[in-house]
């Protein structure tokens, strides 16, 4: 039988003061700062739509994590829209309220989830949680101090951070409304994104979408759809103004069998061109991409690139001698963390050049995954001398490739040196001598 939680008295109050809407409304301007979280948190409950607008225009710090309460209670349209409609009431004003410290509208799901709860444990904790530079993502806020303004002074912009996840069929009643206030309010709202995901949109779609967008403030871009090459050349753009982009993802882009050589050339350096901005750029996963091959291999890692790749997974495709030769002289690999092969064919290949991105990589890498590669004992052999140098190795997996008995044995004895390398005490040792043995080390 579960126990009855009898409700705090701010929750009480709370309800208390919104049995009379208009004197809950009335009596913001004097409401202690600590009563703010649980009654903006009844009246959202309650979909009290002209208290939560209320309550945002004198929303007294430089955060509202809105996002967090709509995961817990919905994201219904209603109290949305109320909560839209207080910024639109704001920003219309010239002379910022007395109380305003409103900032950032925070329609992320997953941040700030304490925020809400905190309010029982010290008045400390929460004040320090929602100070301007704890909830900003970009490189740098515009700070405005509403205690020490004197006279008129132009209100800053309020920020609207959300993670946007576009998907073709899918409609988002509350991404449309806030897209609306972003064009009608004109530079005074800036919808700014940290994590982007695109599936199968029609391109026009995602312009108009992207274009309402702060681009230097995403940091995580997942492109998961079936485009042609010459559609990844129309979206080159957008990527160019992503500065702080510190993550890439691109999957399953495909090139037509009417390009030509030098049309396949344009589009990929169109793309790739615009990584000369992508300055903070960290981690790089191709998954699935028909036209990585030859010397465009090269054009993922221009030398321009300030920061050195910690990251590189190049999965499922079809990669030949040569590639794996231009990719282990590419500029800005020397410094990866993890590096992922899986799905790449590695059977007909010599494997020199992945011995000499090994050994570039020797005193930094930490993960390493040749999964289902196909490789052979002969081609494991010449890269034991490279992997027994990697001193920083933890994981090292290569499930699914014809090892025998005797390669896992020498794989051992090259290895026994690598102190951050662990190797399963469930792991059997005694299969058959040329068996197909799928082998994981993990920390």
């Amino acid at each position: 039988m579960s126990m009855w939680a009898p409700p705090r008295l701010l929750e009480l109050a709370g309800q208390s003061l919104l049995r009379n809407e208009a004197l809950a409304i009335a009596a913001l301007e004097e409401l202690p700062t600590e009563l703010f979280p649980p009654l903006f948190t009844v009246a959202y409950a309650e979909r009290r739509s002209k208290t939560l607008k209320a309550m945002v225009q004198s929303w007294p710090f430089a955060c509202l994590p809105l996002g967090s309460l709509m995961k817990e209670w919905q994201p219904h349209q209603e109290n949305f829209q109320a909560a839209l409609n207080g910024l639109d009431v704001l920003l219309a004003q010239e002379v910022r309220p007395r109380r305003w410290k409103l900032q950032v509208l925070d329609l992320r799901k997953n941040a700030h989830r304490d925020f809400w709860t905190t309010w029982s444990g010290s008045r400390a904790s929460v004040y320090s949680l929602m100070e301007p530079e704890a909830t900003q993502p970009m490189k740098k806020k515009r700070r405005v101090d509403g205690c020490r303004m004197r006279g008129k002074q132009p209100l800053a912009p309020v920020e609207v951070l959300i993670d946007l996840c576009l998907k073709e069929g899918s409609r988002d009643k509350l991404l449309a409304s806030l897209i609306e206030k972003v064009k009608q309010k004109k530079g005074l709202l800036h919808l700014c994104c940290k994590k982007l995901k695109i599936f199968s949109v029609p391109m026009q779609n995602i312009k108009m979408i992207l274009k309402m967008v702060q681009l230097d403030s995403v940091q995580d871009l997942e492109v998961n759809c079936t485009w042609k090459l010459s559609t990844l050349g129309k979206f080159a753009p957008h990527l160019g103004q992503m500065g702080n982009l510190r993550r890439l993802l691109l999957s399953h882009i495909h090139m037509s069998s009417y390009t030509s050589l030098e049309q396949e050339e344009h589009c990929v350096s169109q793309f790739t061109s615009q990584f000369l901005s992508l300055h903070h750029l960290q981690e790089l996963y191709l998954d699935s991409i028909s036209f990585l091959k030859g010397p465009l291999i090269i054009l993922f890692f221009p030398r321009s690139l300030k920061s050195p790749l910690e990251t590189l997974s190049i999965t499922n495709c079809l990669l030949s001698e040569s590639d794996l030769t231009h990719l282990s002289q590419c500029p800005n690999i020397s410094q990866l963390k993890d590096l992922g092969l899986s799905g790449v064919n590695l059977t007909c290949v010599s494997f020199e050049p992945l011995q000499v991105l090994l050994e570039r990589t020797s005193t930094t890498l930490q993960d390493l995954d040749l999964d289902e590669c196909g490789i052979m004992d002969s081609q494991f052999t010449a890269i034991l001398p490279a992997l027994s140098h990697c001193s920083q190795l933890t994981t090292f997996s290569f499930c699914g490739n014809p090892i025998s008995m005797a390669m896992l044995e020498n794989l051992l004895l090259h290895t026994i040196g690598l102190s951050k390398l662990r190797l399963p005490a469930s792991q059997p040792l005694s299969p058959p001598h040329h068996c197909i043995l799928p082998l994981d080390f993990v920390t």
